[in-house]
């Protein structure tokens, strides 16, 4: 199977995407959870067939980096066997479902994931490949800030609702009617030419004017947003931060040893299911004030094709110069593929040095351009505006 670097779309394991270090293979969890055995032979995998190093995403997947086309069929056998291979690639595509991390056996979360997977499967939408569904159902909201196009939340009063993002309130439903209703708004999202381009969004094509339909709409308002994770013991575990989304082999495996289960999550973290105390070893964050956790930075160069610079070695030296309050992100260039929202400080690598954007994303217009990597690395008070 060959792969070919088409923008615009995300890797899977049926569709790998082509990178500088080889194909790169997404491999999606069912319900955001993968158990030990399913980890560890992932790692397992990753070690086989690519070059060892496997990526956490924005959007709680894996992606095994540098497999070969011989080694690519080889490694869906061992998924296969995994029982984390989808039947075709329109399938894995349409699979593309957050899940809370913090939910409890016997609560709603694990059901309406099964129930969602299902749903998809057996539809035959022509979503883009980007577009995707959250189940955050917790009392509060954690996954606010992750990207979703159809949301499946709590109210303030503590019921189920489905919202359409970028609408402020949401639908009333009941646990059997919230998948229903879900793909009820993406069929309308389809019908009303929101994915006409193959690349459309739910929150773009409300902001360009799409109105929902009144039995779509709903009336019910959003429950509060919780504090954003941080590494550290929390009830259902320990969460593991991952420093800039990628780890090798060996760590994963490692932690595979550790808990029964791995819960995936969009902040490149990792809960490992009941562990009382935070995994040995330097090849995760473990402290809540890490200043890796201040910075978000993609594969960069040579890894990526499209990167002009490496970005996380430049991302590492600047993390203990960023305020504990403020993020940055350093882009390989302007697509923005690690974090496509705004943060407090942006770096743009482009043919010409760096941009700098303040209080923006990667597609909006720097204040400063042609940095050099070294001179800001001698001379970080240039992002916030020192000389």
């Amino acid at each position: 199977m060959s792969a070919v670097a088409i923008k615009g779309w995300c890797p899977g394991a049926l569709r790998p995407m082509l990178s500088g270090d080889g194909l790169v293979v997404r491999v999606r969890p069912h319900g955001g959870r993968l158990a030990a055995k399913q980890a560890a032979g992932i790692a397992e995998l990753a070690a086989r067939y690519g070059n060892g190093l496997i990526d956490v995403t924005s959007r709680a997947n894996l992606q095994v980096r540098g497999v070969t086309e011989a080694a690519h069929l080889r490694l869906l056998d061992g998924l296969t066997q995994l029982g984390l291979l989808d039947s075709d690639p329109e399938t894995e595509s349409r699979r593309n479902i957050l899940v809370t991390p913090f939910w409890t056996a016997g609560d709603d979360t694990c059901l309406l994931a099964d129930e969602l997977e299902q749903a998809l499967a057996d539809s035959a939408l022509d979503l883009p490949t980007k577009f995707g569904f959250a189940i955050d159902d917790g009392r509060e909201r954690v996954l606010a800030g992750a990207s979703a196009d159809i949301r499946i939340e709590r109210d303030h009063a503590g019921g189920l609702m489905v919202r359409a993002d970028g609408a402020q309130l949401g639908r009333s439903v009941t646990r059997e009617e919230a998948v229903t209703a879900a793909l009820a708004l993406a069929n309308w999202f389809v019908a009303s030419g929101g994915a006409k381009d193959g690349r459309g969004r739910m929150a773009t094509h409300i902001a360009g004017g799409a109105k929902l339909p009144d039995v779509l709409r709903g009336e019910s308002e959003l429950a509060a947003v919780a504090l954003a994770p941080r590494p550290g013991l929390h009830p259902r575990g320990a969460l593991v931060g991952v420093a800039f989304g990628q780890l090798p082999h060996s760590a994963l495996a490692g932690l595979a040893s550790c808990a029964p289960a791995l819960r995936l999550t969009p902040w490149r973290m990792i809960l490992a299911e009941g562990m009382r105390e935070m995994p040995p070893g330097a090849d995760f964050i473990t402290e809540a004030d890490d200043p890796a956790l201040r910075v978000i930075a993609c594969s960069g160069a040579p890894r990526c094709r499209e990167a002009h610079a490496d970005t996380r070695a430049l991302a590492a030296a600047l993390a203990p110069h960023i305020a504990p309050d403020a993020r940055l992100h350093v882009s390989g260039c302007a697509k923005g593929c690690a974090h496509s929202g705004p943060t407090a400080l942006t770096l743009v690598a482009t043919r010409d040095g760096f941009d700098l954007v303040r209080s923006g994303s990667t597609r909006d217009m720097p204040v400063l351009r042609g940095l050099s990597g070294a001179e800001i690395v001698k001379n970080p008070s240039v992002l916030m505006g020192g000389r």
